[in-house]
């Protein structure tokens, strides 16, 4: 996340009501590379002293033919979101375990329905949610929460860029484009960031405390399997 997104997040906490917060802090770093798990714990107790939560929500995989898939994408897929969750999640175990605290996956829709074009992004997602129900077990032990939220279509920047190639590829409008889109899916809607966020919210917080080991899908009906 960019300085300025980190400040306009800071101004928006402030502005919903709360007296005093700490500014976030950014680390700028490669989380494929080993050593960056390491590196962000140290720089979240050298600014607030202690860890809470921890969620994991970086990595977007490649989508597009399976065939086309060499093992650069298939291995940049899961060192990104799988290897580095795993990384931060043993880094950061035995500071959750003192704090009785959280860790969140957010994971995607595709590690239970994957399409065609979503191999890459399938697998690792599974791979996530395994991941997920075997901290959990661990965490039963050692007192540590652990979930996953797995968001369907959502009004990011990568859905915006998505929208603007349906409409040159297919010469359509916006509108077009978001209806082609959302048949596709077999959505009536897409979500928004702060859908992802309230379920987050409520997720690690003290009202989610007999989640555990949950996989929550919020992605408008994409999900159709039990």
């Amino acid at each position: 996340m960019a300085p300025d997104s980190l400040a306009e997040s800071r101004q928006a906490v402030q502005a919903a009501g709360v007296a005093t917060v700490r500014p976030p802090v950014a680390v700028a770093v490669d989380l494929r590379v080993p050593m960056a798990a390491p590196l962000v714990r140290q720089r979240a107790l050298e600014a607030f002293g202690r860890i809470d939560i921890l969620v994991n929500c970086a990595g977007a995989t490649k989508v597009g033919d399976f065939l086309s898939f060499d093992d650069a994408d298939w291995d940049d897929g899961f060192a990104l979101k799988f290897s580095a969750a795993r990384r931060l999640a043993a880094v950061c175990w035995d500071d959750l375990k003192s704090s009785s605290g959280n860790i969140l996956n957010i994971v995607g829709s595709a590690g239970r329905t994957p399409g065609a074009d979503y191999a890459i992004g399938g697998s690792v997602n599974a791979a996530m949610l395994a991941l997920t129900k075997a901290l959990a077990a661990r965490g039963l032990q050692d007192n540590v929460r652990v979930n996953a939220i797995n968001p369907g279509p959502v009004r990011t920047d990568r859905h915006a860029r998505r929208i603007a190639q349906l409409m040159a590829d297919q010469a359509i409008d916006q509108a077009q484009a978001e209806a082609l889109l959302r048949q596709s899916f077999g959505v009536t809607r897409f979500g928004d960031p702060e859908d992802i966020a309230a379920l987050a919210t409520f997720v690690v917080s003290e009202r989610g405390k007999l989640l555990h080991g949950s996989l929550l899908d919020i992605d408008g009906g994409l999900t159709k399997t039990i």
